[in-house]
């Protein structure tokens, strides 16, 4: 406890001052010594000098500052997990998760009690959600039996975290199979959340029930992944890919099977083959290649096949929708230099009956070759993807560049290759073409024609080209079905001799392909421009594929990459569209899709009407009520209770005509979410124990972690300091007026007034 005084305007001159000011008029000013006594005069005095030190007392305004200390209760979360994967029947003695559960608990109870004369304990259920429980002297009041159909532990977490923000807690028991099953906005990740309560020194202890084989060590083969491949054109050949996750059956042959759809609607086996499982739980990748004969939008089904003994298969098969593309793609290649590189890519590209590629050369020393229809080849509606090859920008106006930048924007495919004169070396870096590449340049990258060729701008070879780990499944960079065999064909492939040192790349562009062993050297970078795709490929040597015997590779590789500049990944039927951003949904999921029109020179329809319908599994029709957003429309449908085939139909006209019609499809799950992988999964937990600085607790250890909880844990004292006024207080002003009264009084009293 301390005093500090804080007198008026912080000076304690002023204080003195005003002090000595009244005391020289107590002595100076009052009754002569003919008017009253000087036992009189000494009483006044005293009166008026109590007065001054009041006076004074107020001015240096006191204050007593002191510290308070109490104990602060500290808080432990139970999470009980109540989803319906707890009545999976494998726990000791053929207990269900639940009941062995309730018997941990039960065991419990005496410590929870003793925890709770001196902490706070709170408790809750989740499944998709948390949900508030009683505690009443160390014992749950628990629902009868385990009903969610989700489990959202991550998202769970989040929630307690959010609940609890700013209390002292000891932790977060939580109580379950430790299996993650929830769909979006609920699938967040459980280590990610963790890690959040880590700062919060929130630690989180997993006591984890059931075996990590399954429904109670049920032999089951499941698809646990089927994704769409992507759009491939007529006569193309197209990657399959799975993954299928074998429990109970070691060593045992699983056959599986690929089903593809007919334009007479039949599903007809396109492949098969079979896997062997090594160990228990293992997770297989598989790969099928398919070439489509017929345009179209089919149904894929990967189907392994019901093995004796399996007592789930709802998830022995996954459905997804492809696009089968028509051909008749136009390419303008513009080159400089007649390079090696561009004979070979032409004949590569030619090699594709469905692609035509018309070439000129620019040459900025000889303007005469320009073509005088230049600004006209640039324009939409010409051609679907450019090619600029060893161009110097002074080759072209300013004008034309411009155009092409508006061509792109509006849907067409650009690439820039490698080269002395392209990118900054080029002078592009204060063009049009500037904002539309996926890579910064600079001023004093600038390589002027016919001075030797700068090597601070070039990276030089060998430069063995490697998708980077997220790119292996891309469309323009698949040369073989699967992530693994795909990464070993690129490595096959000679390295290239040199490519072009980029200075930068823009924060929305996605590198694609680095130099192998060349930290931070992109060779292949993308990027989206406006409603076009643009790509910046540093090499100008992939010829050397093609002269080493990696000739198909060659075809392939520049094949895909003008199919993705082109966007034939998508769907477009002739000039009305509709689009779905995933073809696979649970029940009563939302589904939201996008659709629109378009003039033949790819501008949209802004005053275009539109009506779309929902055809379901049961033959009958829903409407999608459409609404505007910018220059398409949006939907969402939530009648998705049943499973099966889905389509979309949109239809547009305008001022009465009809413009077109156009579908797509999608499947409603028939899979059980919580009982088609119920397999208990302790390695998560784990990892979510370890993130949030907690630790696994076994089940029958938790009553004797808990007594030993409660003597390891001390409150938490909180100081808190106070400070009280002395100076405002009525006591100093009614002794002030007390005194001045008095004062008068007496004054009153002996004639002096």
């Amino acid at each position: 406890m301390h005093l500090f005084y804080y007198p008026i305007a912080d000076s304690y001159w002023l204080v003195a001052g005003v002090a000595a000011a009244l005391l020289a008029l107590v002595v100076l000013v009052g009754p002569g010594r003919n008017r009253v006594s000087l036992r009189r005069r000494l009483t006044l005095a005293v009166i008026r000098c109590g007065i001054i030190l009041l006076l004074v007392l107020g001015m240096l305004r006191p204050t007593l500052v002191y510290t308070e200390t109490h104990k602060e209760k500290a808080t432990l979360v139970l999470l009980i997990d109540q989803s319906r994967s707890m009545l999976v029947r494998d726990s000791l003695n053929n207990k269900t998760r639940w009941e062995s559960l309730l018997a941990t608990l039960e065991d419990s109870v005496p410590a929870l009690r003793s925890l709770g004369r001196d902490f706070e304990i709170k408790a809750y259920t989740f499944d998709a959600e948390i949900h508030p429980l009683e505690v009443k002297d160390g014992k749950l009041v628990l629902p009868d039996s385990p009903s969610g159909n989700q489990t959202a532990i991550g998202a769970d977490l989040d929630d307690v975290l959010n609940q609890e923000n700013g209390k002292r807690l000891l932790g977060i028991v939580i109580l379950t199979d430790g299996r993650q099953q929830a769909l979006a906005p609920r699938d967040a990740s459980a280590q990610d959340i963790a890690a959040k309560l880590r700062h919060q020194s929130y630690p989180v202890f997993p006591v984890v029930f059931g075996q990590s084989r399954g429904l109670g060590g049920v032999q089951d083969v499941a698809v646990v992944d089927f994704p769409p491949p992507a759009s491939v054109f007529v006569k193309t050949e197209m990657a399959i890919h799975g993954e299928i996750k074998v429990s109970g059956y070691v060593n045992h042959p699983i056959p599986l099977r690929v089903f593809m759809e007919t334009p007479e609607g039949k599903m007809e086996q396109i492949a098969q083959k079979e896997i062997t499982a090594t160990a228990d739980g293992q997770l297989l990748p598989v790969d099928f290649t398919y070439t489509p004969e017929t345009p179209g939008e089919f149904k894929l089904t990967l189907e392994a096949v019901a093995q004796p003994g399996e007592l789930v298969t709802t998830n022995n098969q996954q459905s997804s929708f492809v696009q089968v593309l028509k051909g008749g793609l136009h390419v303008l290649y513009i080159e400089g230099d007649l390079r090696v590189e561009q004979k070979f890519l032409r004949r590569s590209l030619d090699a594709s009956r469905d692609i035509k590629v018309d070439s000129i050369r620019l040459d900025p020393r000889h303007k005469e070759t320009k073509p005088s229809n230049l600004m006209e080849l640039l324009k939409p509606g010409k051609y679907d993807v450019y090619i600029l090859g060893d161009v110097d920008s002074t080759a072209f106006e300013s004008a034309e560049l411009e155009q092409l930048k508006e061509t792109v924007s509006r849907g067409k495919g650009l690439i820039m290759l490698g080269g002395f004169h392209t990118y900054g070396p080029g002078g592009y870096f204060n063009t049009a073409l500037a904002e539309v590449l996926p890579v910064d340049m600079d001023r004093l990258e600038r390589q002027l024609l016919d001075k030797p060729v700068r090597d601070d701008v070039q990276i030089p070879g060998p430069l063995r080209m490697q998708p980077t780990p997220r790119s292996l499944r891309h469309f323009a960079l698949t040369l073989a079905a699967g992530a693994q065999e795909n990464a070993a064909a690129w490595a096959k492939l000679p390295p290239l001799e040199g490519a072009n040192r980029f200075s930068g790349v823009k924060p929305s562009a996605t590198i694609l392909a680095e130099a192998d062993g060349k930290e931070g050297r992109p060779l292949l970078v993308s990027h989206e421009f406006g409603s076009g795709r643009v790509i910046a490929f540093a090499g100008d040597s992939t010829w050397r594929w093609t002269m080493r015997g990696f000739d198909s590779a060659h075809k392939r590789f520049w094949r895909q990459i003008v199919l993705w500049l082109a966007r034939k990944d998508q769907i477009a039927q002739g000039n009305v569209w509709v689009r779905l951003d995933n073809t696979r949904f649970f029940p009563g999921n939302r589904v939201e899709f996008t659709a629109g029109a378009q003039s033949p020179n790819n501008e949209p329809i802004t005053d275009a009407e539109f009506k779309a319908e929902v055809l379901k599994p049961d033959n009958k029709r829903s409407p999608a009520v459409l609404i505007r957003k910018d220059e398409q429309m949006a939907a969402s449908f939530r009648e998705t209770q049943l499973p099966g085939d889905y389509t979309i139909e949109v239809t547009a006209t305008r001022k009465g005509e009809l413009l077109g019609t156009a579908r797509a499809r999608f499947i409603v799950s028939q899979q059980d979410l919580e009982l088609d992988n119920a397999s208990s999964d302790l390695d998560s937990m784990k990892g979510v124990a370890k993130s949030s600085g907690g630790e696994i607790i076994e089940p029958e250890r938790l009553p004797k972690w808990l007594t030993e909880l409660m003597k390891k844990t001390d409150y938490l004292d909180v100081k808190q300091e106070t400070k009280k006024t002395l100076w405002d207080r009525w006591s100093l002003f009614f002794s002030v007026v007390l005194l001045l009264t008095t004062e008068w009084y007496l004054r009153k009293r002996w004639g002096l007034v």
